[in-house]
């Protein structure tokens, strides 16, 4: 497992080229992913989505969730949701970056997954990996998606990053991480940080030992 304390800010190129798509995919496939243990939590799937972002970097897609959802309105939020009765959790990745953000991404695509991370509100998240060239469909659906972003990946990468917050509910620290002027938490926060560690980093990572903020404990 990884320690909190670890802030080795080694940035690997992180050009929009096959380089790093083949990188991503070694790193994932090397990875000995677990899913989570408790078997009565609701299975749910999100994706990172790898871009081209406006400077030419490569990026990921962030969403800001609509302000009438019932459930983490107005939250940062990767695209996915709950894996419907008899799909995998690629095809309900896929499915809902479409009806989310407009994009329609194929099985080709995807460059693989990561560990299971198991949310204070019930579910076990798994983060999907894509690799996406076609953005010219890209558009929020306005009942769920208030907002697109595309961050560089070197975001993840910052002097600053990660922060761990101690809390009084928890022996658990909980995890930030400053994206351009937004902090982001856990799930979210976890996903990210374990991409960055596995899936650009090739290091071996858990995320069983970050703890989210007790507003999204709901």
């Amino acid at each position: 497992m990884e320690s909190p304390l670890s802030n080795l800010n080694a940035i690997p190129d992180l050009s929009f080229d096959t380089n790093l798509r083949e990188q991503v995919r070694h790193n994932l496939d090397s990875h000995p992913r677990i899913d989570a243990e408790d078997q009565s939590l609701r299975k749910a799937s999100v994706a990172i989505t790898i871009v081209q972002s406006q400077e030419g970097k490569a990026g990921f897609i962030l969403t800001r969730r609509s302000r009438g959802l019932r459930n983490h309105s107005h939250q940062y939020a990767l695209p996915g949701g709950r894996i419907d009765p008899g799909e995998t959790r690629e095809e309900t990745v896929l499915r809902e970056v479409e009806e989310e953000i407009g994009i329609s991404v194929t099985q080709d695509e995807i460059l693989g997954c990561l560990d299971g991370y198991e949310t204070r509100s019930g579910f076990s998240i798994t983060p999907i990996i894509l690799w996406v060239e076609d953005l010219s469909t890209m558009a929020p659906e306005p009942s769920e998606v208030d907002e697109i972003l595309i961050i560089d990946l070197d975001e993840l990468f910052r002097s600053d990053s990660p922060r761990w917050v101690d809390i009084d509910e928890s022996n658990k620290q909980v995890l930030q991480l400053p994206i351009k002027n937004r902090l982001i938490h856990a799930p979210t926060a976890a996903l990210l940080y374990q991409f960055r560690k596995v899936g650009l980093s090739g290091e071996l990572m858990r995320t069983d030992h970050i703890e989210e903020p007790t507003w999204a404990w709901k």
